[in-house]
């Protein structure tokens, strides 16, 4: 699918790390990234289509120095107890760590957190693309499990924090809504763009770049079909497939139906949208459900072909590849580590 895009907002490097403080020194001033001005500041990025922008809400410095504050403030669950950077951390490669979600008062949201990098690219997210645009998503996360909020309570409480009062007005010209909260968010969210890689200086000439170990792995994932799923540079096709897991055999059910239960149609049964493979490596335990421990495990049971059941994806085949040819594409797999190491933001 191609995606239209305003591209100048792609140089924005403000991922942040945790350990955010409070600014309660008598005056806040957000600390803003300029945009780029052309597309070709941010060479890493070189094979990305563009990314779709909504008209109603235009990127600009400072409403995604907001945006960021926001991702980054635990004072917008219901409980204080967790901001949407507790679920995508830079370490973890921008998941939890955990094999499900642990949302605002202790709720467990039976979904494994997936990771942030590109997602403003994409045009359907959640794991079952129930959400069509990513405020939409970030509104959905807020008041629902994931951080339990009551929206109106929790504007009103930020409209009277003077650092967030003055910001929203500035950007927005408006007080604190639970609709600018979501644009703010959004925006913050469409500058985590990875594209840094040690594949990705490879790609752009840099043989010493990568090992032998991760060129040979390279070319396992072509023949072996993976890259059939995991295209392109984003290593997604955005699309939704049943690999088969959470399927029970004694039961003939899955836990959890995925895609189907938005459309209802029985083709998208426990279908899943394909994860990228940026900062794979980082971001197990593996799958919509976490069941999966390690990276190694998770290679091998998509090279044996999934888990047999009645709605399997038909691409999924078994695939004859040799220990050392898994061993090589877990070197490939290796070199599409991000690069994360920001500094997180104080807030007001």
């Amino acid at each position: 699918m191609k995606l239209s895009i305003l591209v100048v907002t792609l140089g924005l490097a403000l991922l942040v790390g945790c350990g955010s403080s409070v600014d309660d020194s008598g005056g806040f001033t957000p600390e803003l990234r300029p945009l780029p001005a052309d597309p070709a500041d941010y060479a890493p990025l070189a094979g990305y289509d563009v990314m779709a922008v909504p008209a109603d809400n235009p990127l600009t410095a400072e409403k995604v120095a907001l945006g960021r504050q926001l991702y980054h403030d635990r004072r917008l669950s219901g409980d204080g107890s967790v901001s949407c950077y507790d679920c995508h951390q830079c370490e973890l490669g921008l998941t939890d760590g955990r094999a499900t979600a642990i949302g605002a008062f202790g709720k467990d949201i039976g979904r494994s957190a997936p990771t942030m990098w590109n997602v403003g690219f994409h045009w359907a997210f959640y794991w079952d693309g129930r959400a069509d645009s990513l405020e939409a998503q970030a509104m959905a996360a807020w008041t629902g499990g994931n951080m339990g909020a009551d929206a109106e309570a929790v504007c009103k409480e930020l409209d009277g924090i003077p650092g967030y009062h003055e910001q929203f007005h500035a950007v927005f010209d408006d007080h604190v809504t639970p609709e600018l909260v979501t644009k703010a968010l959004a925006s913050y969210v469409r500058t985590i763009v990875g594209g840094n890689t040690p594949y990705d200086r490879w790609q752009a000439g840099d043989e010493s770049a990568v090992s032998d170990a991760a060129k040979r792995g390279h070319d396992v994932f072509t023949q072996a079909g993976c890259s059939e799923c995991h295209t392109g540079v984003l290593f997604t096709d955005m699309i939704f497939h049943n690999v088969g897991i959470g399927w029970s055999e004694a039961d003939r059910s899955f836990a959890d139906i995925g895609r189907g239960k938005k459309t209802g149609e029985d083709a998208d049964q426990a279908a899943f949208k394909t994860p990228t493979l940026r900062d794979i490596l980082q971001s197990g335990p593996y799958f919509h459900d976490g069941s999966v421990a390690t990276l190694e495990e998770a290679v091998r049971l998509m090279l044996d072909g999934g888990i047999d059941n009645p709605n399997k994806d038909a691409k999924l085949l078994k695939r004859d590849v040799t220990d050392a040819q898994v061993a090589d594409l877990l070197a490939f797999l290796e070199s599409l580590d991000e690069e994360c190491d920001q500094p997180a933001p104080s807030l007001p």
